[in-house]
């Protein structure tokens, strides 16, 4: 493989990691389908689930972070 490619395909794999993350997550835990009529209603649903993602990794983040007292 050309080293220009190759160069490209680990750029473009870092980002498809982490979307392939989310993605995974919304479908495991959250139970995502998309099976609506109508692509407003398509892209509601996936905002609500994008929305209790960011949620969950706040809750997360903020344990993390919190001093023990």
């Amino acid at each position: 493989m050309p080293e220009h490619l190759r160069r490209g395909n680990a750029t473009k794999s870092k980002f498809r990691a982490f979307v392939e993350y989310v993605f995974s997550n919304q479908k495991r835990r959250i139970r995502i389908r998309v099976r609506t009529f109508g692509i407003d209603r398509a892209r509601i649903k996936i905002g609500v689930a994008n929305i209790a993602y960011n949620m969950r990794r706040v809750v997360f983040h903020r344990q993390k972070t919190a001093t023990p007292a």
